[in-house]
């Protein structure tokens, strides 16, 4: 019984290195950008570990509720492994991008993301006010918005240093901002206390059936403005 309970417990936590892992090996795809591995590229590889490190991060929660197998550790190594798949992987994705495109040492403010990425996880950590929505934008929204925008890049061409500067200052102030955003979780399913997150859900599909790959970004610049127009006193 004790062996059991032992393996209960750290199942979350398991989940949780699977999502590292997966961030780990995102980044090492992301440094090789242009690179071909079969039928794929180093950045189209980064794209799946990082959409595989987002699939575990929910899942290690959602094991953790099942399981009733809640822990400090567990609180802790998920931040950890949060700033590696969804803030430096971004980062290094956005790096190459740059690079490969004449951006110089500009490229490096790509890293500008992780800084901010640590921040808010820290930021979180601290704040009890996150439990039913976020302040800020979620670290994972983060990586969503840059997979969307590499492969915006990669479809329609390197849109300038200066745009990608301007939008690695925005989303990172953004993630730090007090702005509150809604969570996914449903509680109901009363159109009325939902019409946000289905709104969400349905331009995202119409989005990706658009514009394939890209469509996570204009996804996550709709969950902004949905977030932004909300009123104050509204429920989420």
């Amino acid at each position: 019984m004790k062996i059991l309970r032992l393996i209960k417990s750290n199942v979350p936590n398991t989940i949780t290195c699977l999502n590292l892992l997966s961030g780990c090996i995102a980044t090492v795809f992301a440094l090789h950008y242009d690179a071909i591995y079969g039928s794929l590229r180093g950045y189209e590889l980064a794209f799946i570990f990082i959409g595989a490190a987002t699939l575990f991060d929910f899942c290690d929660g959602l094991a953790a509720r099942l399981l009733h197998a809640y822990s400090e550790l567990g609180k802790e190594l998920d931040s950890l492994s949060d700033l590696v798949s969804f803030g430096l992987a971004p980062a290094m994705l956005i790096y190459s991008a740059m690079s490969v495109n004449g951006a110089g040492w500009i490229a490096y403010l790509a890293f500008i993301v992780t800084i901010f990425g640590a921040l808010r996880l820290a930021k979180f950590n601290i704040d009890d006010r996150q439990t039913s929505s976020f302040i800020g934008l979620p670290i994972p929204s983060n990586a969503i918005f840059w997979i969307g925008w590499i492969a915006w890049i990669n479809q329609h061409g390197y849109p300038g240093s200066l745009v990608m500067v301007l939008l690695i200052l925005a989303l990172s102030l953004l993630m730090t901002s007090r702005m509150r955003m809604f969570s996914l979780k449903v509680k109901t399913l009363d159109w009325r206390s939902n019409v946000r997150r289905y709104a969400l859900l349905l331009g995202a599909v119409l989005f990706l059936i658009v514009e394939g790959l890209s469509g996570f970004a204009w996804s996550i610049v709709l969950y902004i403005v949905l977030s932004a127009t909300a009123r104050k006193n509204e429920q989420y």
